[in-house]
């Protein structure tokens, strides 16, 4: 069975970089698609990066491109996520989620995976 297990998150700073680590079982090329998501306090659950594991290809959502990096470690089969510059905004509980069925849009705001990490929560402090 596959799983994903989330780490990295905690308590930072505004403007802090954390780096969020995804540790898949199988290998993350055997994936359709892998995503970050995050729910933030009173809100919907919400995607911000999709991972194209055949190609490399990412996508991030307009609130944390140019601050939120995507990257696939093959040494250690993680998905990571740096973040940078954080905002009080970006507070909430974020998740790995990833998807064996192939085909549909693997995009930044794709919330439909069957196959989910246990989250981790960040907490930004202005």
């Amino acid at each position: 069975q596959r799983q994903l297990v989330d780490s990295g998150g905690g308590s930072v700073q505004a403007g802090g970089s954390p780096r969020l680590s995804c540790a898949a079982s199988g290998y993350i090329r055997s994936y359709y698609c892998m995503g970050w998501l995050r729910q933030g306090p009173g809100k919907e659950r919400e995607g911000i990066v999709a991972f194209y594991p055949d190609d490399g290809s990412t996508d991030y959502v307009d609130s944390v491109k140019g601050r939120f990096t995507v990257s696939r470690d093959n040494a250690k089969n993680t998905l990571d996520l740096q973040m940078d510059s954080l905002k009080a905004e970006d507070t909430g509980m974020y998740y790995c989620a990833a998807t064996l069925a192939r085909g549909g849009d693997c995009s930044a705001g794709r919330r439909a995976y069957d196959i989910w990490g246990q989250g981790t929560q960040v907490t930004v402090s202005s």
